[in-house]
């Protein structure tokens, strides 16, 4: 994909994400019927609340993110936050959940690493021939 249409698309994300906190969830809960959470973490450097909107696939009563960063060779900002503070909430449409962060590994990351990109229509496959690193998949556990 070229720069101009990451450009694009990444202005619709923030779009996306603006509807989704205004409306407080009434509106944002699927993009391009992919569904969609709002993670809440704390800056782990300025201390200060910050809010991703993030293609979400449930697995039992978890819900799963993919730190793709769109296939950056670095982590989003988000996953390092979820590193140093791992208890945070989700927003998933207008239900608030309160939850524990932590990577999948093995078996584990392997499933839900093919159901997540399932979903997202081989995105992440495509994302992880970008970079390097290996792409994290995050559990977020209910508490």
């Amino acid at each position: 994909m070229n720069s101009k249409i990451e450009q694009v698309l990444g202005k619709g994300l923030v779009v996306h994400q603006w509807l989704y906190t205004a409306t407080d969830g009434r509106v944002g809960a699927s993009l391009g019927g992919r569904p969609m959470l709002l993670l809440r973490t704390v800056g782990r450097r300025s201390g200060q609340p910050r809010t991703s909107a993030l293609l979400y696939v449930r697995d039992g009563d978890a819900y799963v993110v993919i730190a793709s960063k769109g296939g950056d060779p670095r982590h989003p900002g988000w996953f390092h936050n979820l590193m140093a503070a791992p208890e945070v909430e989700i927003q998933v449409g207008r239900q608030r959940v309160a939850v524990h962060a932590r990577v999948a590994e093995g078996e584990e990351r392997s499933r839900l690493w093919a159901q997540a990109d399932e979903v997202n229509k081989g995105g992440y496959s495509a994302y992880q021939t970008r970079t390097d690193r290996e792409i994290p998949v995050v559990v977020l556990d209910p508490r």
